[in-house]
């Protein structure tokens, strides 16, 4: 009996010890990518040029508008209840916890609504004009017309549509934020766990479109993403924070869709793989972790 309860406290920690080192790699791939930082060089990208803002313009009135009516009724119907549960687990921090999770859900159904029927498109020319901005025609070129023409915005240069719309967010996004929405439950930590694994799953699609546009397989997508998983679970992860802010969702929408093209520009502009865009002191920090 006690050789078979070492052996099992043996083997629970040979696999501990496998998912800290699998942690551990994934961080440091993420460190030195850099990749973190360029949802928040979009926001600074977005605001410095006004080119860029057409796309989010043309769509401001009806997110808007779904963002005030989503989250209206979600605090009619929803805030209530979700108060009741969480006074057992928050204790006195009850009524914010409900906040903040009516809230984080409301943001969720406007992006999932806005993104598959208002500003799929938008999107997309978003991603594109920074492309073009940043040097990359050719690239852009295999999924769009090119309007011939020196043109100081990047935005007029844009033609029609010839492959794919982008990422929309599917059904199946929206079972997994479901599944793990229970985690809020459990005060910071859970919260916590919740945004790394929404990240996860976030980071997986902010360059959907720069794969179509190089029109890659399913079957390299997988390989790219699965090499580079710790540089797009750290990208995914500050976009969920940042769309998790109600009403400006959207505007994050569209500095997170800048960011992206942003970075594919820059493995573009390097020719080389993720781990060597960063600058060296990401580079020296990463392997100082180690």
């Amino acid at each position: 009996m006690s050789s078979s309860m070492e052996k099992a406290g043996a083997k629970a920690k040979e696999v501990a010890k496998e998912d800290f080192d699998k942690a551990k790699e994934l961080a440091r791939s993420a460190a030195i990518s850099g990749a973190y930082l360029y949802p928040i060089k979009g926001i600074f990208y977005f605001l410095s040029h006004r080119t860029l803002w057409k796309p989010l313009l043309s769509k401001l009135v009806p997110t808007l508008s779904l963002s005030v009516v989503v989250v209206i009724v979600m605090f009619m119907f929803t805030y209530l209840p979700q108060l009741a549960i969480l006074i057992f687990t928050d204790g006195p921090l009850a009524a914010v916890s409900a906040v903040l999770l009516t809230l984080s859900e409301s943001s969720t159904i406007v992006t999932m609504l806005s993104k598959n029927f208002l500003i799929a498109d938008a999107l997309v020319d978003t991603f594109d004009g920074v492309m073009v901005a940043k040097g990359q025609t050719e690239v852009v070129q295999g999924g769009r017309e090119i309007k011939s023409g020196k043109f100081g915005d990047p935005m007029r240069k844009l033609g029609k549509v010839v492959k794919g719309y982008g990422q929309k967010y599917s059904f199946g996004g929206l079972v997994r934020y479901l599944m793990y929405l229970p985690l809020n439950l459990i005060p910071v930590v859970g919260t916590v766990v919740f945004v790394g694994l929404q990240g996860r799953q976030r980071g997986e699609g902010v360059h959907s479109r720069y794969f179509q546009l190089k029109g890659w397989s399913s079957a390299q997508k997988e390989e790219w993403l699965k090499k580079h998983s710790g540089a797009y679970t750290s990208f995914g992860t500050v976009a969920t924070l940042l769309e998790l802010v109600p009403i400006a969702s959207i505007l994050f929408s569209f500095t997170n869709t800048v960011g992206a093209a942003l970075w594919a520009a820059d493995i573009e502009g390097n020719g080389t793989t993720m781990t060597q865009i960063s600058s060296p002191q990401a580079q020296k920090e990463a392997l100082r972790s180690e």
